[in-house]
């Protein structure tokens, strides 16, 4: 198949984007180009993303969105000796500290080096995207047809397009599995752009803790566009918690899908304080009777950055429950966004859903945009949202500056304790703990800023 144009079918409601005419190119050097069934999809998704094409702000799901800087820059593939020259300031800077499984990826590819799967637990397995396109092929088939389709998502058939590494979770029944994800970027030769794509499969009664961190060995431009596609089966549980700390020069746009059988329960948990635009989008469906989610999340800004939050939970059987619950810290001229749906679906009686957005403006020239929606079609559910924007409380800071606090201590603490508040819902004791760590870390980078 030759190249596919960009441009998309409704240029009102795109942008051209100039990286995507790479694939062409691109092509014949990705992983699994021996494989019919992998460049049959690569192509498809490629056709996908020309029809669709970069989304405008005209498309409702991107209304808070600018993505036209990011067409504008010229991304280029990572390479493989570039990621391997960083290995060693990799390992320095993020050392190995937990009992749990590792793999760690720079510039989206993995390195095999500084990964630890040797102590995998008897019935789970493990994979690099790339290596299962080589030597797993079958499997790989199998597990990304098993999981939630993608399709109607642009940047996720981009991602199916450019996906050249990445990995496969699988857990057989009664499993358990502690897994960490660090992904790294490195300086390259450019500004690069990867596609890590994420398949995990939880079965029946299995249990997943999974702790994923995105970040970068210096302040580099880059765009990370990860997609993850979960399948819990029934009674399976999974932890999942994501530390986002990229550079502030980076795009992150982030897309994760879960489909949740019967009693089985997903929490999320993201802290977001880094790159110039990130995007953490992430899409629920309560498949089975008594599946649950819990999707919380915070996010500190300053600067010029942006993040969108936009989630959706579709309850599609009887007995669900769900909470959407986003807290911001936005200063300078940061914008945040929360965009949270609940849907009700008919039949699904006894759901109960909700929504909470709360953020706090420490200047004049942050935003916040929050957009709560419940859609039900059932009569007999629970469901609530709100939203709240506010200030420091000028009370509060009364009573710690009377007490001889200066203001910049003063407003840290009561920060702190907004946030912290917020993560007492993590239910592991050491993830809170790590995120806790990362908003400590702003906290301290902002007010050293601001003393400056």
């Amino acid at each position: 198949m030759g190249a596919v144009s960009p441009q998309a079918a409704r240029p009102s409601r795109s942008i051209e984007l100039p990286y995507a005419a790479q694939f062409a190119a691109a092509r014949e050097e990705l992983p699994g180009h021996d494989l019919s069934w992998v460049t049959s999809e690569r192509d498809a998704a490629i056709a996908r993303f020309s029809e669709l094409g970069l989304p405008s702000q005209r498309v409702e799901d991107w209304k808070y969105s600018n993505l036209t800087p990011l067409a504008k820059t010229d991304f280029t593939a990572p390479d493989r000796k570039a990621a391997e020259a960083a290995r060693a300031e990799v390992a320095e800077r993020f050392p190995k500290e937990s009992a749990a499984g590792r793999l760690v990826f720079i510039n989206g590819m993995l390195d095999g080096p500084l990964s630890a799967l040797e102590e995998l637990p008897a019935g789970v397995r493990v994979l690099g995207l790339a290596d299962a396109m080589a030597d797993e092929g079958d499997l790989l088939k199998s597990q990304l047809e098993a999981v939630p389709a993608l399709n109607g998502h642009a940047l996720a058939a981009l991602n199916a397009a450019f996906m050249a590494d990445g990995c496969l979770i699988i857990l057989e029944p009664d499993t358990e599995l502690a897994l960490e994800l660090l992904f790294v970027a490195a300086p390259d030769v450019g500004a690069v752009a990867y596609h890590p794509r994420i398949s995990i499969a939880a079965g029946a009664g299995s249990t997943l803790a999974l702790g994923e961190q995105h970040t970068a060995l210096g302040e580099l431009e880059y765009w990370s566009n990860p997609v993850t596609a979960i399948s819990l089966g029934e009674t399976a549980q999974m932890r999942h918690y994501k530390l986002q700390e990229e550079s502030r020069r980076a795009w992150q746009t982030a897309l994760t899908k879960t489909r949740i059988a019967a009693g089985a329960a997903y929490e999320n948990f993201v802290v977001a304080t880094g790159g110039r635009y990130a995007r953490n989008e992430i899409k629920v469906v309560l498949e089975g009777a008594g599946a649950s989610c819990e999707l919380g999340g915070g996010f500190l800004l300053a600067g010029e950055q942006h993040v969108d939050n936009r989630l959706r939970v579709d309850h599609a059987a009887p007995d669900g429950t769900s909470r959407q619950t986003y807290k911001g810290v936005l200063d300078e001229r940061a914008h945040g966004v929360f965009q949270g749906k609940t849907v009700v679906h008919r039949g699904a009686q006894k759901s109960d859903g909700n929504q909470l957005s709360r953020a706090l403006l420490l200047s004049p020239n942050a935003i916040m945009d929050a957009k709560p929606e419940l859609e039900i079609y059932a009569d007999d559910v629970k469901c609530s949202h709100g939203a709240t924007v506010g200030e420091l409380d000028g009370e509060q800071m009364f009573y710690l500056r009377a007490r001889g606090i200066d203001e910049a201590s003063a407003r840290s603490l009561l920060i702190a304790a907004f946030m912290d508040e917020h993560l007492q819902s993590v239910a592991d004791q050491a993830a809170r703990e790590w995120l806790q760590g990362a908003v400590s870390r702003w906290l301290a980078q902002h007010l050293s800023v601001g003393e400056a």
